[in-house]
């Protein structure tokens, strides 16, 4: 019988894993094969998402720490078409949150660095989830939702929603756009679906540091 790791405290394991990847900026362990087709990701946008350019070059001095392998976005780039199902198996996608900063994590049950930082989401969620900011965590298991959902209940996961691509179709479009290299998978989006940063690897999502930075993307005032 394994003993759960309580809600909002990162673990030891989590927090060496999220340094590397900070060291690293982006390298990781864990490749997926392509599967599936289907959701469009990106698009360049020069009207739009200007001024989240603005804001991602502001935030870059709240990319250290535990997340200092969030990449700022350079160019103005529009996430748009990312779709996907819900617990009830009904279509969602990311326009459904629209107006709030979201931070969108892909993950899978048989992938370990993403299973080690759920909890941490899990606590972000609890902690600064509101009408300005949402975790929104995609698991690309194929097959049925049985292993997510049991996975999810056995941690203890209780605020984030379970969100699915079967199809692997969301990774597999943000790998074409340079985005995704491996699991997990996190961009740091605004309001207006524009990209703020981007991550490959994991993060202690419940650590001060990574508090700082969603504060800071989603203050309507700016970082």
């Amino acid at each position: 019988m394994t003993q759960k790791r309580p809600l909002g405290l990162p673990s030891v394991k989590l927090v060496g894993i999220a340094a590397i990847a900070g060291i690293l900026a982006g390298a990781v362990a864990v490749y997926v094969k392509e599967a599936g087709s289907g959701n469009a990701v990106a698009s360049a946008d020069g009207g739009q998402c200007e001024g989240a350019v603005a804001k991602a070059a502001a935030l870059k001095d709240k990319m250290t720490g535990q997340v200092a392998a969030m990449v700022a976005a350079t160019e103005p780039r529009r996430i748009e078409g990312l779709n996907f199902t819900d617990a009830a198996d009904k279509e969602a996608s990311l326009a459904d949150t629209a107006g709030k900063t979201r931070l969108v994590n892909l993950w899978a049950t048989w992938c370990i660095p993403c299973r080690e930082e759920m909890p941490a989401l899990n606590a972000l969620e609890k902690d600064l989830g509101s009408e300005s900011f949402q975790v929104v965590a995609i698991n690309i298991d194929t097959g049925p939702a049985d292993k997510p959902k049991s996975f999810l209940s056995e941690i203890g996961v209780d605020s984030l929603k379970l969100y699915r691509d079967d199809t692997m179709g969301v990774f597999n479009r943000m790998k074409k756009e340079g985005l995704a290299f491996g699991l997990p998978v996190t961009l740091l989006i605004d309001g207006k679906g524009c990209l703020l940063g981007s991550m490959n690897g994991p993060a202690a999502w419940d650590s001060p540091d990574a508090k700082r930075l969603v504060d800071a993307a989603s203050s309507k005032s700016g970082a």
